[in-house]
């Protein structure tokens, strides 16, 4: 059986054996050939850099990134198997730095004794520290570790960048929902080690519910199907009734402080800002569902009320500030209600960010000019002795100014003329555009107050003067 002259992804077949009949389904049913592992082509597909390398035995330090059940670690063990060098596997989650340390030991000596390295497979790799990972770090720049690791998370926040820059990163994909049920049809017909000796009839409708709410997990589908099958009777077939029973507290992709969180609320917001209600209306469930603090989601609601919508609709901060309140009045489950509302509002609503923008640019000058001095009669004077040094002097009071307006400025000297806010032309900031533009025109002409003086400085374009549009 120990053929030499098998090509290397034949012997692992011979080499894997078949898992003991009492293993759960999905192990059972795990690839332990290339071909096997469906929807992940593009990262070991006929042809593609990581095949021919495990084929060789020539495969790199190499980080194996994706989703639960995507097929990391199906591919990390054809990489062990098809290797010559000696293969030592760690659980981060279980594992020490004292276990570290010792296997480090042991590659080092292969190293200096045999000339070769060892492979060390570290699954969930971002359950390890700085510390633990930092240990690594020499062993696999002289070549006495090859590390092989998987992970959920997103390396470049979870494994430190000395190590990463040392490792190839493969990305692995969210299965379809077409390559989920290819595989659970698999585990169905396969007499040798799926569930066709059980007899038990399982509907293409149910086989495509089963897909559909894995989430693109293999494993969690292959773990339903196993479930739904001992719960039907022998030589029958799953009902819905049996399914349902099975599918009860189903948990989604979700985490509140990781990658995926960051993911969706930034398809949540983009998908507002794009004027889409019914995809933000989608990821505003996708976000609850999952159980994402409701009082986030309120919160970016009011910072997008402001920053994308601003003027062009001043009713949305308030839409969404009365969304935020009625939640914490209601709470959940029915505080989706204000939410969805606030969002449809939103999302629907004229956007414009010049306010956002304009402060932008304000504290621009702020940070590159410094605290510049108030003009002296804007000052405050709460005292006679302010008052004797012309604070307040020449300042002209609007409301009891001529109906012509007032002529005065109320930016620093070396600020004057400077346009921050430039409304757009769509919903009310168009109004309040028009108006900008008629109170310029009333202070040109008003002949009271202080006279501004210098030229303004330029806009945007490169001409002076106010501009209503971007």
């Amino acid at each position: 059986m120990a053929d030499d002259s098998l090509p290397l992804f034949e012997k692992r077949a011979v080499k894997g054996g078949i898992p003991p009949a009492a293993a759960p389904l999905a192990e059972r049913m795990r690839p332990v050939m290339p071909d096997e592992v469906l929807g992940q082509e593009a990262v070991l597909g006929e042809g593609s850099p990581l095949r021919e390398l495990i084929a060789r035995d020539t495969v790199p330090s190499a980080v194996l990134w994706g989703p639960p059940g995507s097929g990391k670690t199906t591919v990390a063990r054809l990489v062990q198997a098809a290797t010559k060098k000696s293969v030592v596997s760690f659980s981060a989650v279980a594992s020490g730095t004292k276990e570290v340390r010792a296997v480090l030991e042991r590659a080092t000596q292969e190293w200096k004794s045999l000339g070769r390295g060892i492979l060390v497979f570290v699954d969930e790799i971002h359950h390890f520290n700085k510390t633990q990972q930092d240990i690594f770090l020499p062993h696999v720049e002289e070549g006495s570790v090859t590390l092989l690791a998987t992970t959920t998370e997103n390396p470049s926040f979870y494994i430190i960048s000395p190590l990463l820059s040392r490792c190839q990163v493969y990305v692995f994909n969210r299965l379809d929902t077409e390559h989920v049920e290819k595989i659970l049809r698999r585990a169905i017909h396969d007499a040798e080690k799926g569930l066709a000796k059980q007899g038990v009839q399982v509907p293409d409708s149910v086989v495509r519910e089963i897909a559909e709410r894995a989430d693109g997990d293999a494993r969690r589908a292959l773990n339903t199907l196993e479930v739904v099958s001992r719960l039907a009777a022998p030589g029958s077939a799953v009902t819905a009734e049996i399914l349902q029973k099975a599918l009860a507290g189903k948990v989604y992709r979700y985490d509140r402080d990781r990658e995926e969180h960051y993911n969706v609320i930034s398809a949540f917001i983009k998908s507002m800002r794009g004027s889409d209600a019914d995809a933000a209306v989608y990821w505003l469930a996708r976000m609850l569902e999952a159980g994402e603090e409701p009082l986030f989601i309120a919160r970016r609601l009011v910072i997008f009320a402001s920053e994308d919508v601003g003027n062009a609709d001043p009713q949305a901060i308030q839409v969404a500030v009365s969304a935020m309140q009625s939640l914490d009045f209601v709470g959940m489950p029915e505080g989706y209600l204000p939410l969805a509302q606030a969002t449809t509002y939103l999302a629907t609503a004229p956007k414009s960010n010049a306010s956002y923008k304009a402060y932008l640019e304000a504290k621009g000058d702020v940070k590159r000019m410094g605290t510049l001095d108030v003009p002296v009669h804007l000052r405050n004077a709460p005292t006679e002795f302010m008052e004797g040094l012309g604070y307040g002097r020449d300042y002209v009071y609007p409301h009891d100014a001529s109906a012509a307006g007032v002529r005065q400025s109320y930016l620093p000297k070396s600020l004057e003329g400077r346009q921050y806010y430039r409304p757009k032309p769509v919903g009310y900031e168009e109004e309040i555009a028009e108006r900008m533009k008629e109170w310029d025109q009333i202070r040109e002409k008003a002949p009271d107050g202080t006279p501004r003086s210098g030229s303004r400085l330029p806009t945007a374009t490169g001409k002076a003067g106010r501009s209503t549009t971007e």
